[in-house]
């Protein structure tokens, strides 16, 4: 039975770093692009660094974790942190490739959602490599649309990412809009 968790226990917590290695690992053997852009933004000391203080980045009300059960084995994870006031980014949603097909990517993706729609957030900002094609299709597929880069790209990777938003409330209009 598919399962999506916060992680709270230090064992559920090492399950989701574990993951995010997987994940750089799986990056890895996707195209030589890919090889340069993880070892330009994933460096094995940078990515260590950020994997000690994943909790913390991702702590409520600014972020949150998730990590997917499958008959009580950790098989995917997703994540989000704050932006900017009221923007979410979620990052590093990954699932095993023997877990692949079993809903788990939407179940982590819908969860994530959620949570930021319950924090009050209004827009979740997100990106993907071009090779990843079922991820791209999953995000289109759950209402996130295409949009240009939200930061600062360095040059190695500008035609590289895809880059979507999802609005999750409705935009205030002014009384000027209204007339």
């Amino acid at each position: 039975m598919l399962k999506i968790i916060e992680p709270e226990t230090p064992d559920q917590l090492n399950a989701v770093r574990r993951l995010c290695w997987d994940y750089r690992d799986f990056l890895l053997t996707l195209d030589e692009r890919s090889v340069q852009i993880v070892q330009t933004f994933y460096a094995k000391e940078k990515y260590a660094r950020l994997m000690d203080t994943l909790a913390a980045d991702h702590a409520p009300p600014d972020g949150g974790l998730k990590l997917a059960m499958l008959d009580g084995e950790p098989i995917g994870c997703g994540m989000f942190h704050t932006i900017a006031p009221g923007v979410a980014e979620i990052k590093r949603v990954y699932v095993r490739d023997t877990a692949r097909g079993s809903g788990a990517g939407r179940a982590i993706m819908l969860s994530l959602i959620e949570t930021c729609r319950d924090l009050g957030f209004d827009y979740i900002r997100m990106d993907t490599g071009k090779p990843l094609k079922a991820a791209t299709q999953l995000y289109l597929s759950l209402g996130f649309h295409l949009r240009g880069a939200y930061s600062e790209i360095p040059e190695i990777a500008r035609d590289y990412l895809l880059f979507f938003e999802m609005q999750l409330t409705e935009v205030k209009k002014s009384k000027d809009n209204d007339n």
